[in-house]
């Protein structure tokens, strides 16, 4: 039996009037929580069933606290010149932290955004919205749904990072997603994934050589000790028709505070061995991540 708070006392889904409070609600896949950041006064970190899924300053939209994220805003930063509109379809919403970084760095951007879960985007909106014209529309549906319906050569980036609970979905892994990516992609278009493996890389391995079917330029940006196998972790795949930005990519990757590797050429290939493609539209599964590898303590 738990006892019920005092007409007083905000509930969890009530903000304080003097601070922020955790909210907490049922969504479609599971129990959303936005808590508060103590060190950044209007900041918010999403949890779906305690995971982390996103990280978001209303106040700094620049500021990207997660490794991954930063990676996949260094594709965005190297795509066009700085401050060039860009036309970009995220897959995977979550609460927005890429496309409110692209709408504050490339001003103008048409941005279009896939949320499977129709009560985390309510939520979001409703908590986090999004700024009067932030070019930002959001499609509640599945994001291989979305990407199909999507005129043919009218995005310069796509971004994928979707999750469900751990898992990747499977049908966003194989040929048919690789070839709906390329058809909507511009001739100098670039694709960037998210994805979480561990060694031997199996799962990252399978996904560059299914790839590689439709994108001749390909890069891979990960922590060293992803990379050698010493821990299960995040994953950044680049893809491309024109050639990718590889030193600059490396740069920033270096510079960030978990510095990371890019992996291109000969390298790659090396990498990539004897992994098939994925010829199946049904794709392949994610790998489970080890207990507690994303969980908040």
């Amino acid at each position: 039996m738990h006892d019920e708070p005092s007409p007083d006392e905000p509930s969890p889904d009530e903000p304080s009037p003097d601070e922020p409070t955790p909210v907490v609600r049922a969504v479609d896949l599971g129990t959303a929580r936005l808590l508060p950041d103590l060190d950044r006064p209007r900041a918010w970190l999403l949890t779906v069933d305690g995971a982390p899924q996103s990280h978001l300053d209303l106040d700094d939209p620049g500021h990207l606290e997660f490794e991954y994220a930063r990676r996949l805003a260094h594709v965005l930063d190297t795509a066009a010149p700085s401050g060039v509109p860009l036309d970009l379809v995220h897959l995977g919403g979550g609460a927005l932290t890429l496309p409110r970084y692209a709408a504050f760095r490339r001003p103008g951007s048409r941005q279009r955004v896939a949320e499977v879960d129709r009560r985390l985007a309510e939520l979001v909106a409703e908590r986090l919205p999004t700024p009067a014209g932030s070019g930002i529309e959001v499609t509640v549906g599945d994001a291989g749904a979305l990407l199909a319906a999507a005129p043919a050569a009218s995005a310069d980036v796509i971004v994928a990072d979707v999750f469900r609970g751990s898992a990747i979905p499977a049908h966003l892994t194989g040929a048919g997603h690789v070839a709906e990516a390329a058809r909507v992609l511009r001739p100098g278009g670039t694709y960037a994934a998210n994805l979480a493996d561990a060694a031997p890389l199996d799962f990252t391995r399978a996904r560059l050589a299914t790839l590689r079917v439709h994108f001749a330029e390909l890069c891979l940006i990960a922590e060293p000790a992803v990379l050698r196998g010493r821990r299960f972790g995040n994953l950044v795949l680049v893809a491309s028709r024109a050639p990718l930005p590889v030193a600059e990519l490396a740069r920033r990757a270096a510079a960030d505070p978990f510095p990371a590797r890019v992996v291109h050429g000969a390298e790659l290939t090396r990498l990539i061995g004897d992994a098939a493609p994925v010829t199946t539209d049904a794709g392949i599964p994610s790998p489970r991540p080890p207990a507690g590898a994303f969980d908040l303590a």
